[in-house]
Protein backbone atom coordinates (compact mmCIF):
# COMPACT_ATOMS: atom_id res chain seq x y z
CA UNK A 1 0.00 0.00 0.00
CA UNK A 2 2.54 2.21 0.19
CA UNK A 3 4.28 2.64 -2.86
CA UNK A 4 0.71 3.04 -4.10
CA UNK A 5 0.35 5.70 -1.83
CA UNK A 6 3.84 7.67 -3.24
CA UNK A 7 3.42 6.93 -6.27
CA UNK A 8 0.24 8.49 -6.43
CA UNK A 9 1.40 11.30 -4.46
CA UNK A 10 4.01 12.09 -7.01
CA UNK A 11 1.37 11.49 -9.79
CA UNK A 12 -1.13 14.71 -8.30
CA UNK A 13 1.99 16.61 -7.17
CA UNK A 14 4.28 16.76 -9.72
CA UNK A 15 5.23 19.99 -11.23
CA UNK A 16 5.46 21.47 -14.62
CA UNK A 17 8.37 22.49 -15.96
CA UNK A 18 9.50 25.13 -18.61
CA UNK A 19 11.92 22.70 -20.05
CA UNK A 20 9.81 21.02 -23.36
CA UNK A 21 11.96 17.86 -22.83
CA UNK A 22 11.06 17.11 -19.47
CA UNK A 23 7.36 14.71 -19.29
CA UNK A 24 7.51 14.75 -15.57
CA UNK A 25 8.52 16.46 -12.98
CA UNK A 26 8.98 14.71 -9.58
CA UNK A 27 11.33 16.72 -7.70
CA UNK A 28 13.04 16.82 -5.38
CA UNK A 29 12.99 12.75 -6.37
CA UNK A 30 13.68 12.03 -9.80
CA UNK A 31 12.41 13.37 -13.23
CA UNK A 32 11.41 11.44 -16.09
CA UNK A 33 12.02 13.06 -19.77
CA UNK A 34 10.33 12.20 -23.00
CA UNK A 35 12.22 10.35 -24.47
CA UNK A 36 12.14 7.58 -21.85
CA UNK A 37 15.01 8.15 -19.69
CA UNK A 38 14.70 8.97 -16.11
CA UNK A 39 17.12 11.23 -13.64
CA UNK A 40 16.75 9.67 -10.10
CA UNK A 41 17.42 13.43 -7.71
CA UNK A 42 17.63 10.83 -4.72
CA UNK A 43 19.28 7.96 -3.53
CA UNK A 44 22.09 7.72 -6.33
CA UNK A 45 25.09 6.97 -4.12
CA UNK A 46 26.88 4.11 -4.35
CA UNK A 47 28.36 2.91 -1.06
CA UNK A 48 30.95 -0.05 -1.59
CA UNK A 49 31.09 -3.11 0.17
CA UNK A 50 33.39 -2.42 3.07
CA UNK A 51 34.18 -3.55 6.67
CA UNK A 52 32.68 -0.83 8.50
CA UNK A 53 35.34 -0.37 11.95
CA UNK A 54 31.94 0.78 13.95
CA UNK A 55 30.05 -2.21 14.14
CA UNK A 56 32.84 -4.64 12.73
CA UNK A 57 30.36 -5.45 9.63
CA UNK A 58 31.68 -6.87 6.87
CA UNK A 59 29.78 -6.56 3.22
CA UNK A 60 30.12 -7.68 -0.24
CA UNK A 61 28.34 -7.89 -3.48
CA UNK A 62 26.88 -11.16 -4.92
CA UNK A 63 25.39 -11.38 -8.47
CA UNK A 64 22.16 -13.49 -8.01
CA UNK A 65 21.27 -12.60 -11.47
CA UNK A 66 23.46 -12.74 -14.51
CA UNK A 67 20.97 -12.01 -17.28
CA UNK A 68 20.07 -8.77 -15.87
CA UNK A 69 23.11 -7.90 -13.47
CA UNK A 70 21.74 -7.95 -10.17
CA UNK A 71 23.08 -8.06 -7.07
CA UNK A 72 22.77 -8.76 -3.00
CA UNK A 73 24.71 -7.54 -0.88
CA UNK A 74 25.20 -9.67 1.95
CA UNK A 75 26.03 -8.36 5.03
CA UNK A 76 28.07 -10.42 8.13
CA UNK A 77 29.92 -10.15 11.32
CA UNK A 78 34.10 -10.09 10.22
CA UNK A 79 35.75 -12.91 10.07
CA UNK A 80 32.97 -15.37 10.96
CA UNK A 81 35.49 -18.15 11.67
CA UNK A 82 36.40 -16.41 14.58
CA UNK A 83 33.11 -15.63 16.41
CA UNK A 84 30.20 -17.63 15.62
CA UNK A 85 30.10 -20.95 16.92
CA UNK A 86 26.75 -21.76 15.55
CA UNK A 87 24.42 -20.83 12.43
CA UNK A 88 23.25 -16.99 12.96
CA UNK A 89 19.08 -15.80 11.56
CA UNK A 90 19.37 -15.24 7.97
CA UNK A 91 17.23 -11.63 7.43
CA UNK A 92 16.50 -10.70 3.69
CA UNK A 93 15.79 -6.90 3.01
CA UNK A 94 14.08 -5.28 0.06
CA UNK A 95 14.90 -1.74 -0.25
CA UNK A 96 12.38 0.99 0.26
CA UNK A 97 12.10 3.88 -2.19
CA UNK A 98 8.98 3.33 -4.35
CA UNK A 99 10.17 1.38 -6.74
CA UNK A 100 12.01 4.14 -8.44
CA UNK A 101 14.29 5.37 -5.86
CA UNK A 102 17.17 4.19 -3.75
CA UNK A 103 19.05 0.73 -3.93
CA UNK A 104 20.58 -1.74 -2.08
CA UNK A 105 23.66 -0.02 -2.13
CA UNK A 106 22.13 3.83 -1.13
CA UNK A 107 23.88 5.25 2.16
CA UNK A 108 21.30 5.02 4.76
CA UNK A 109 20.47 1.41 3.63
CA UNK A 110 24.08 0.54 4.04
CA UNK A 111 24.55 2.11 7.76
CA UNK A 112 20.77 0.70 8.64
CA UNK A 113 22.20 -2.81 8.10
CA UNK A 114 25.72 -2.60 9.57
CA UNK A 115 23.99 -1.88 12.52
CA UNK A 116 21.53 -4.20 12.36
CA UNK A 117 23.78 -6.64 11.29
CA UNK A 118 25.75 -6.49 14.32
CA UNK A 119 22.92 -5.48 16.83
CA UNK A 120 20.57 -8.53 16.53
CA UNK A 121 23.42 -11.25 15.25
CA UNK A 122 22.44 -11.73 12.36
CA UNK A 123 23.40 -12.34 8.80
CA UNK A 124 21.40 -9.67 5.81
CA UNK A 125 20.86 -10.19 2.40
CA UNK A 126 19.66 -6.58 0.74
CA UNK A 127 18.65 -7.30 -2.88
CA UNK A 128 18.84 -4.95 -5.56
CA UNK A 129 16.05 -5.16 -8.15
CA UNK A 130 14.83 -3.48 -11.10
CA UNK A 131 13.15 0.07 -10.96
CA UNK A 132 10.44 1.67 -12.43
CA UNK A 133 9.91 4.06 -14.80
CA UNK A 134 12.44 2.42 -17.06
CA UNK A 135 11.03 -1.04 -16.09
CA UNK A 136 7.41 -2.10 -14.96
CA UNK A 137 7.03 -2.60 -11.55
CA UNK A 138 6.10 -6.11 -11.49
CA UNK A 139 9.88 -6.38 -12.48
CA UNK A 140 10.59 -5.65 -8.94
CA UNK A 141 8.62 -8.39 -7.87
CA UNK A 142 10.06 -11.03 -10.30
CA UNK A 143 13.76 -9.86 -9.63
CA UNK A 144 12.49 -10.78 -5.87
CA UNK A 145 11.35 -13.96 -6.32
CA UNK A 146 14.51 -14.98 -8.36
CA UNK A 147 16.60 -13.30 -5.65
CA UNK A 148 14.59 -15.51 -3.11
CA UNK A 149 15.45 -18.78 -4.92
CA UNK A 150 19.02 -18.29 -5.33
CA UNK A 151 18.95 -17.62 -1.46
CA UNK A 152 16.93 -20.47 -0.96
CA UNK A 153 19.24 -22.36 -3.18
CA UNK A 154 22.02 -22.25 0.07
CA UNK A 155 19.46 -24.07 2.50
CA UNK A 156 20.85 -27.32 2.40
CA UNK A 157 24.32 -26.17 2.77
CA UNK A 158 25.18 -26.18 -1.72
CA UNK A 159 24.67 -22.77 -2.90
CA UNK A 160 27.38 -21.08 -4.65
CA UNK A 161 27.56 -18.58 -2.03
CA UNK A 162 30.19 -19.93 0.70
CA UNK A 163 28.98 -17.44 3.45
CA UNK A 164 25.35 -18.67 3.30
CA UNK A 165 26.02 -22.25 3.42
CA UNK A 166 28.34 -22.04 6.40
CA UNK A 167 26.80 -19.76 8.61
CA UNK A 168 23.33 -18.87 7.86
CA UNK A 169 20.21 -20.66 9.19
CA UNK A 170 17.43 -21.53 6.61
CA UNK A 171 15.62 -23.77 9.34
CA UNK A 172 13.39 -23.35 12.40
CA UNK A 173 15.94 -24.33 14.98
CA UNK A 174 17.84 -21.12 16.23
CA UNK A 175 16.95 -19.04 13.49
CA UNK A 176 14.11 -18.12 11.06
CA UNK A 177 14.34 -16.75 7.66
CA UNK A 178 13.30 -13.20 7.80
CA UNK A 179 12.06 -10.43 5.57
CA UNK A 180 12.04 -7.00 5.81
CA UNK A 181 11.09 -3.89 3.36
CA UNK A 182 8.59 -0.96 3.85
CA UNK A 183 5.59 -2.62 3.06
CA UNK A 184 5.41 -5.82 4.42
CA UNK A 185 7.17 -7.82 7.37
CA UNK A 186 7.60 -11.61 7.19
CA UNK A 187 8.29 -14.25 9.45
CA UNK A 188 8.11 -18.01 9.73
CA UNK A 189 5.48 -17.66 12.53
CA UNK A 190 3.46 -14.06 11.59
CA UNK A 191 2.70 -12.08 8.66
CA UNK A 192 2.00 -8.16 8.77
CA UNK A 193 0.74 -6.14 6.24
Amino acid sequence: MAPLVFILFLFFFSTASADSNIASDFSPLFIIYKDGHIKRLLGNEFIPPSLDPKTNVESRDIVYSSIYNLSSRIYMISKPEKTIKEKLPLLVYFHGGGFVIQSPFSYGYHNHLNNLVSEAKIIAVSVQYRRAPENPVTRAFEDSWTALKWIASHAKGKGPENLLNSYADFHKGKGPLLFEGEAIHLSANQTYL
